[in-house]
């Protein structure tokens, strides 16, 4: 296999790249910072990619949303995440981009073996779940907006601010295509019915707002206001509105 790795503890690092060249692999570049990770993920498009949650400079989440963005470059390059930590925000929404992704923890890496049977079955397009991450990732919480990753709740804001799809993109210099995707995965954490794509704006904008959600006649309670062209007045802004087709 053809494997880039992801990790700022130098021993540990060089450990994997000795264990993994030993058995046949190539280790085609080891990288101690996320930004290092993308140029190598983008340039070498490795069969897998060893990627620690916590990376330079901050120490928090660089690595994993890397190990995102690098999917996003790469459709598809399998990432098995390597951590003392589980991140779960950014954990859901990798796990849910797909298949060739596994998350465990480096404490609970008991054996050698276990750990290249995980990376052989990412690789191979499979999963692979520390035990402890999946208890973890089904806690799951009661406010429904928890379950949005930092994006769709950027996202959302905007939406409740009355942008559309090819403005909020431009906001945050994405491609309206990528925030078509961050609207539908709105609609499906919220559980918002398969219905008129404009009611389900509406209630996604009612949920943030934390108001109840009646599409049909939102009005002064809810600062959402419909007019008589269909489109809707989000609660603090005067000059910008969206429409029912204007989402998914």
């Amino acid at each position: 296999m053809r494997i880039v790795i992801a990790e700022d503890n130098a021993l540990l690092a060089q450990g994997l790249t000795a264990l993994l060249e030993a058995l046949g692999n190539q280790v085609l570049a080891t990288t101690g910072d996320a930004e290092s990770f993308l140029t190598a993920a983008v340039t070498h498009r490795p069969d897998v990619a060893v990627v620690d949650v916590r990376l330079p400079p901050s120490f928090t989440d660089e690595g994993i949303r890397a190990a995102l963005h690098a999917r996003e470059r790469v459709p598809g390059l399998p990432i098995l995440v390597l951590s003392q930590y589980v991140e779960d925000t950014y954990a859901r929404e990798l796990l849910a981009d797909g298949t060739g992704v596994g998350y465990l923890l480096k404490d609970r890496v008991a054996r050698v073996d276990d750990f290249l049977d995980a990376l052989h079955r990412v690789a191979a397009g499979g999963t692979a779940l520390d035990p402890d991450v999946v208890r973890q990732l089904l806690a799951t919480p009661t406010d429904p907006l928890s379950r949005l990753t930092e994006r769709e709740r950027e996202v959302l804001a905007l939406m409740a601010q009355g942008y559309g799809n090819s403005e909020i993109a431009g906001r945050l210099v994405v491609t309206e295509r990528a925030v078509h995707k961050h609207v539908g995965n709105i609609f499906l954490k919220l559980d918002l019915p398969p219905e008129d794509s404009g009611d389900r704006r509406v209630l996604a904008v009612l949920t943030h707002l934390g108001a109840p959600q009646r599409p049909s006649a939102p009005g002064p309670a809810s600062g959402v206001v419909t007019r008589s062209d269909g489109s809707v007045l989000a609660p603090h802004s005067t000059t910008q509105t969206f429409s029912p087709g204007s989402g998914r």
